[in-house]
């Protein structure tokens, strides 16, 4: 058993994964410490177990096998690199870091450490996703020229009535966050191209603030990588109803996915006409219990170091395109 301490209940997801760890047959939650000693407390009265005001002493504690990070992005080098000091196995939410070389001191420290550092890219584990790795990795769009990728919600979008949509305040508070809707929803689309495109050589963004709302809200990066595709990555906090939606297209074919709808054409599969994959490729493991398995077994992760440096060194490049209003060579 893995006994665990969940670390802040700041971010949307970590009320998702006590939930996953609290089904898991291979975790059990010990200790709640938040820097919000009053939240923290609640949430460890509703888990039903011990809040630790002191963060260091939870690190300390020889019973703590791991830890759950969902603190604010700006505290994750400050919590992440005591909790690899003391040896403790982490499970976090992305991005692991605001820059890239922050990420490599994070993982330099976690391999020295033998340290299980997982970051929780989820849609790396889906079938839509593996069907189109599957695709481009055997030719079957033959040249890839243009990806893009869109994931949005309405979530800075005030109902009647309201002043502020269903996404806390605290998520449009720079400091914490080091951005908008792309260093968040944005991560999804940044690691999937990322995958599929290969390295990125240029990008330019735009991180718009519609709602002025001290951070972005409606964001694009347009991308060029090493191998000569263009990419286009698109999120937003705006946008009522929108579907997940990644497009490939190639030289000899093209691959639609619309939530979990896919749509492949091409030259060298059938007879060239349009064909809806009725099955689907099993998934992955989830990150989390992919984590699990890495700690328990030694399993290798599908999710990489590389997944996850390369997301922040996307978003490290737009935030800094958008500064400079200017694109920018990686």
């Amino acid at each position: 058993m893995i006994n665990v301490a969940l670390l802040s209940r700041w971010h949307v997801h970590a009320d998702d994964y006590a939930r996953h760890a609290q089904e898991s047959e291979h975790i059990s939650i010990q200790v709640v410490w938040d820097e919000d000693a009053k939240l923290g407390e609640a949430w460890a009265k509703e888990l039903g177990v011990h809040f630790e005001k002191d963060l260091q002493a939870v690190l300390a504690l020889p019973s703590i096998d791991a830890v759950i990070v969902c603190t604010p992005t700006n505290q994750h080098r400050e919590v992440l690199l005591s909790a690899v000091k003391n040896k403790k196995h982490i499970f976090t939410e992305k991005v692991l870091a605001f820059s890239v070389k922050e990420c490599e001191e994070i993982y330099q420290l976690a391999k020295q450490q033998d340290v299980e550092l997982m970051v929780s890219l989820p849609r790396l584990t889906e079938p839509a996703y593996l069907y189109a790795e599957k695709v481009v990795k055997e030719g079957g769009l033959g040249q890839l020229t243009t990806i893009r990728c869109r994931l949005a919600h309405n979530g800075a979008v005030a109902g009647e009535g309201q002043t502020q949509g269903w996404l806390p305040a605290r998520f449009f508070d720079e400091e914490q966050c080091g951005g908008g809707s792309l260093i968040d929803l944005g991560a999804h689309p940044i690691y999937l191209t990322n995958r599929l495109a290969g390295p990125v050589h240029a990008l330019q963004a735009r991180l718009q603030q519609t709602n002025k709302l001290g951070v972005g809200d409606n964001a694009v990066v347009i991308i060029e990588y090493t191998s000569g595709a263009l990419g286009v990555i698109e999120t937003s906090f705006l946008s009522n109803g929108a579907p997940f939606q990644l497009e490939l297209y190639g030289t000899q074919g093209t691959l639609l996915i619309e939530e979990n709808q896919i749509r492949l054409k091409s030259n060298l599969r059938g007879n060239g006409e349009w064909v809806q994959l009725e099955e689907m490729l099993a998934s992955f493991p989830m990150p989390m219990d992919q984590w699990v398995s890495a700690i328990q077994t030694g399993t290798t992760p599908t999710i990489t170091n590389e997944d996850v440096i390369n997301l922040t060194r996307v978003n490290e490049a737009a935030a800094l395109s958008h500064k400079e209003k200017r694109r920018i060579e990686l």
